[in-house]
């Protein structure tokens, strides 16, 4: 297959449904010989996932795949590279437009397409279709996916809230629509949620070319990783602030534990990493949204691996470690980021650092550390 060129593929997800629609259907007319793949997962729950296939002037085709150990989004991921080979194998598709499913987040399937395409698909892109009139209240929206009936497995516990987040945080573009109810607070709102990515308008003639402009499975991927990713900067643009509190000192665990209702809700979206006194070798990643919080261990601080186990570990996290290594902790701290119409900075702040140890505890060492009560057992161990 000598000069054979790859299918291009683009990936375009996210929970605003009639954004997502819009986005797609420009790159279908501004793309000639462009098709979208699409599973349809509303009636899962019956046993099959409906893939739908068409371009610019209508329906292709129609077929059902069955599901995969009960779930829609593993049927999607065994049933996405074949047809896309199919695609590529037929000649005739210039781009092939991957529309997911409104709960279906696209990190997942980016890697899926990116690890299996082989000589046959190039990931050329990821957007998330955005509103962004409806950013807020499907942020601040802490309903489980099962509840709206957009969960993709049985098993699945995600809400509207994180999972949106997690749609608007990995696309390096977003495609937004025109939205006659989206104010300024809105707008200030998106570009501090993910003010590194590309905002595009859904109707400008360069959403082809963004679309097709590359994508590093690998980067976005270390982008979002707790240990190094790239976390929003202090930002105050109609009524939207975003606060980054950052601190050596560890929390105290069961201070911090009494005030986790209060942090929840003190912002719409609140992320970063953290450390807590009786486990201080242990990186905790700290992800809200919609009023819940998900606490994870994220694995070990770089400053408690041996020197040795250093060369196993991603470049881009020891290149972000040693940006900000403390002479006495290395690479723990505490790095928070809250972003939100209204937001109280200073009352944050006090809250904050009212968690963390005092004078006389931190003097105390690592070794008394360690008695200090385990308050986040239940959060961390349940798992």
């Amino acid at each position: 297959m000598a000069g054979h060129q790859r299918l291009p593929v683009v990936i375009v997800a996210g929970l605003h449904a009639d954004a997502r629609k819009e986005v797609v259907e420009r790159l279908l007319q501004g793309v000639p010989g462009s098709v979208a793949l699409h599973h349809d997962l509303t009636e899962a729950r019956d046993g099959t996932v409906l893939r739908l296939i068409r371009d610019a002037s209508g329906t292709l085709s129609r077929g059902e795949t069955p599901l995969v150990n009960d779930c829609a989004c593993c049927a999607l991921r065994e049933d996405l590279v074949p047809e896309l080979a199919r695609m590529a194998d037929g000649g005739l598709t210039r781009l092939a437009v991957v529309e997911l499913w409104d709960s279906v987040e696209p990190k997942a399937m980016a890697e899926v397409v990116a690890a299996h395409g082989g000589d046959r698909l190039h990931l050329a892109g990821v957007l998330t279709a955005v509103d962004p009139a409806l950013v807020l209240p499907y942020l601040a929206n802490g309903d489980d996916l099962a509840e709206t009936g957009l969960a993709a497995a049985p098993t699945d516990r995600r809400t509207v809230g994180d999972t949106w987040a997690r749609q608007l945080e990995y696309a390096p573009v977003l495609a937004v629509v025109d939205s006659d109810e989206a104010d300024d607070e809105d707008h200030a709102l998106l570009a501090q949620l993910h003010p590194t990515a590309r905002r595009v308008p859904a109707a400008s003639a360069e959403l082809a070319r963004v679309a097709l402009g590359g994508f590093d499975v690998e980067a976005a991927a270390a982008a979002q990783h707790p240990a190094c990713a790239l976390l929003p900067q202090d930002a105050d643009e109609s009524g939207v602030a975003t606060f980054v509190w950052r601190r050596r000192r560890p929390f105290h665990p069961e201070r911090l534990y009494a005030a986790l209702e209060d942090l929840c809700c003190a912002a719409a979206r609140s992320r970063g990493r953290f450390w807590l006194a009786e486990r201080p070798d242990t990186l905790l990643a700290w992800d809200a949204a919609g009023g819940a919080l998900c606490v994870e261990n994220a694995g070990p601080w770089l400053a408690s691996l041996p020197d040795a186990a250093w060369e196993l570990v991603p470049p881009m996290r020891r290149a972000a470690a040693a940006l900000d290594w403390h002479p006495d902790h290395g690479d723990c701290c505490q790095h928070l980021v809250f972003t939100s119409p209204g937001l109280d900075r200073d009352g944050l702040e006090r809250l904050l650092d009212s968690c963390l140890l005092t004078d006389a505890e931190y003097a105390s060492g690592r070794d008394a550390w360690k008695s200090l009560p385990p308050a986040f057992d239940s959060l961390l161990d349940a798992a």
